[in-house]
């Protein structure tokens, strides 16, 4: 079910520095001019190989490595069991085949700053987690627990299963997402796909369906920015209940 060599490869410098703390580099590869962030970051590096090349781009997989890419021990992953067992009041959010990487790493860094305990995202018809989604989420991936399911909709089930509230993010919902009254328990914001939304199977299994308030005429919000505002929304109602 897991992703092979989840988060094996890590560019830029947050992430690149995440995956050091976190233990996991086994080779930096850097340019053989680096600039002062990358040669500072070096001076404090002990025990890791590191390979210079001449145009760190042309072996990246982003187009912005920012001078320094780390190889790294494949990154571990959780069940939904652990997940909701690991937190006293979960607040997870779980991602409906969202597939730009970038809107990945973005979440899980809006997730983890709003005291998020968990990211969901499936196995197949998502966005890869590889270097673009942790250069996204610049080291937030290296500290937000991880599950990666074979299927969303089994996932929503199983969340009810643990009884933990879900509560999917619908632009046509009758009820906000401000104020809703479940945040302060166990809790998984669902966030659908770039465009088409929720999935039909996922909207129909989860607790409740909630929609983002927006002035007539907007569009939709991006994926990542809804689901920020619904992760420090729930950090606000628990913070107002505390």
């Amino acid at each position: 079910m897991e992703p092979a060599g989840i988060g094996d490869r890590v560019e830029g410098l947050h992430a690149v520095s995440a995956a050091l703390k976190a233990g996991r580099v086994s080779r930096l590869t850097v340019e053989r001019q680096p600039g002062d962030a990358v040669s500072e970051l070096l001076a404090s590096v002990a025990g890791v190989p590191v390979r210079e090349v001449g145009d760190l781009r042309k072996v990246s997989v982003t187009s912005a490595p920012q001078g320094i890419m780390a190889d790294c021990r494949p990154l571990a992953t959780k069940s939904l069991t652990e997940l909701v067992a690991e937190s006293d009041n979960p607040a997870l959010v779980v991602l409906d085949h969202v597939e730009d990487p970038q809107n990945v790493g973005a979440v899980a860094r809006s997730a983890l700053a709003a005291g998020g305990s968990g990211i969901v995202v499936a196995a197949r018809r998502a966005a890869p987690l590889g270097a673009t989604a942790f250069k996204a989420a610049a080291g937030a991936l290296e500290m937000l627990p991880i599950a990666v399911v074979n299927s969303i909709a089994d996932a929503v089930q199983r969340l009810e299963e643990l009884e933990v509230w879900t509560i999917g993010l619908d632009g046509s919902a009758q009820e906000s997402l401000f104020g809703c009254p479940l945040f302060d328990q166990p809790v998984a914001i669902i966030v659908g796909g770039e465009g088409r939304g929720l999935t039909r199977l996922v909207s129909d299994r989860v607790s409740k369906l909630v929609a983002i308030p927006m002035a007539r005429g907007a569009e939709s919000l991006n994926v990542s920015v809804a689901a920020a505002l619904a992760m420090f929304e729930v950090r606000r109602v628990r913070q107002a209940t505390d």
